[in-house]
């Protein structure tokens, strides 16, 4: 078979075309997984409850109360949310110490896919709220892990009553006010409502964590999560 000088062959006109539409499909794909991406990293407007995604990795030590509020901002940030005040829902002991009701606001509070949990403060600390493993996400939009999860991280640090006021100065519940990643101990709470400890359904004092190490807290079954409010 003779070709003109110049002349493409028929078959390399079609592996061409081939090229060109894998080339395009691949552009509009990209295109729409980035659209997709950039719709999951955003969280719904009326977010106002978060569990963190992420702890410290330093185990109970969360630099104080300042910076519990900050990786709370920062990850509220994250997700577009970064415009309202944040607030680590965290007690303090000792001098000047801070009761986690008094420092996230009057409510009402929303979770990430706009569900409520509370109305305000009264509803939040009683058997009214709206509080299940199912509704208490992260920021992300995402389920922490509970009882019968691998590996279980339904331990949520408060340092917290039932009533969310702190504990009087003494027995560390607070691993020595969120500055500790050695000795003492850390009030926890259960996102799924259930487990072991004097308090097994209560969201926010179910038992004292074993220490405040992060190997300590996923030994009890946490992971250095907390839960996060908008106080405005």
């Amino acid at each position: 078979m003779s070709v003109r000088p110049g002349e493409p062959l028929a078959e390399e006109e079609d592996n061409v075309k081939h090229v060109m539409w894998g080339v395009a499909a691949a552009i509009v794909m990209a295109g729409a997984l980035g659209v997709h991406a950039r719709e999951e990293a955003q969280a719904n407007p009326q977010m106002s409850f978060f569990i963190t995604s992420v702890g410290s990795g330093n185990g109970a030590n969360l630099g104080g109360l300042a910076g519990a509020d900050a990786h709370c901002q920062n990850l509220a940030k994250a997700v577009g949310a970064g415009n309202k005040q944040w607030r680590a829902y965290l007690s303090t002991q000792g001098a000047s110490a801070a009761n986690a009701k008094d420092r996230i606001g009057p409510g009402p509070w929303v979770n990430s896919k706009g569900v409520q949990i509370a109305a305000n403060v009264a509803e939040l600390h009683s058997d009214k709220n709206n509080l299940t493993k199912e509704t208490q996400l992260t920021e992300k939009g995402t389920v922490v892990n509970g009882r019968g999860d691998s590996p279980n991280q339904h331990d949520i640090l408060t340092g917290s009553n039932l009533d969310g006021t702190g504990f009087p100065a003494g027995e560390d519940h607070t691993c020595n006010n969120w500055t500790s990643q050695d000795t003492g101990s850390a009030q926890v709470g259960h996102h799924d409502r259930q487990g072991g400890g004097a308090n097994p359904t209560s969201w926010n004092n179910a038992h004292a964590s074993k220490g405040c190490s992060q190997q300590n807290l996923i030994a009890t079954g946490g992971n250095g999560y907390f839960y996060c409010f908008a106080a405005k």
